[in-house]
């Protein structure tokens, strides 16, 4: 499981520790290195994702990993009342905190540095959550999806937006020689941090998805887990409620 595998492999730090780390140090160009990498499709995934969420009318929502706010930002669409992005990267919320200043919605979006598996909200708090690319990167996948159940309330939504690998011919060969080749590479010349990128890709390539994320989560506790695979199954979007 990607717990196993951490940023910087010579590191005697925790996995959250490197992740933290690793963040902090490619905040700034995050985000575009990020639409360059994804060809700028995940921005649809995301769009995805809200209407999945306003479909509910939530009026407190949690996106979690919010890295730097692009779906936190998205979910104002949801007409939510109280919006929170929390990420352990200060670096990551730095950047979402100018943006969204810059967007003027100061008042409807709170960024909170925190952990993913030991969120500082009550129980049964949030009518809906989101995780976009983040659970890949906790530390203990089930502790930190624990303390998800924990905070959503009884019938609220979760909803992940995760990397996946397309089963599929010819798409399954495409993904591993994009993956395992070209997005390293972008990372080597690009990013002042190339373990970064290197991790970004292996971390994808064996994280569980499909019907094996779905069993984790059911294990958990969530009910009513679907998996809706995106372009060809390189990503996935995956409802549950509580």
């Amino acid at each position: 499981m990607s717990g196993n595998i951490n940023p910087y492999k010579n590191s005697d730090q925790t996995k959250r520790q490197q992740v933290e780390k690793m963040f902090d140090t490619i905040s700034g160009e995050y985000d575009g290195l990020n639409r360059v990498i994804s060809f700028g499709i995940d921005v649809k995934w995301r769009k995805k994702v809200v209407k999945l969420v306003g479909d509910t009318q939530p009026e407190r929502v949690l996106d979690v990993a919010t890295g730097t706010g692009d779906l936190a930002i998205n979910l104002v669409k949801t007409g939510a009342k109280e919006i929170i992005g929390l990420d352990i990267s200060a670096g990551m919320l730095n950047v979402g905190k100018a943006k969204i200043k810059q967007k003027g919605l100061d008042a409807q979006i709170e960024m909170v540095q925190g952990d993913s598996e030991n969120l500082p909200f009550e129980e049964n708090h949030f009518d809906a959550i989101t995780v976009a690319f983040g659970i890949r990167n906790f530390e203990t996948l089930e502790k930190g999806l624990a303390e998800i159940l924990r905070v959503l309330k009884p019938g609220g939504i979760f909803v992940i937006l995760e990397t996946s690998v397309p089963t599929k011919t010819p798409f399954k060969q495409g993904y591993n020689l994009y993956s395992r080749r070209i997005l390293p590479l972008i990372g080597r010349v690009f990013s002042k941090d190339r373990d970064a990128y290197a991790y970004l890709s292996e971390s994808a390539s064996v994280f569980p998805y499909g019907e094996r994320l779905n069993n984790i989560l059911r294990k958990i506790g969530f009910t009513n887990v679907e998996d809706h695979p995106q372009t060809f199954g390189v990503a996935t979007i995956y409802t549950a409620s509580k």
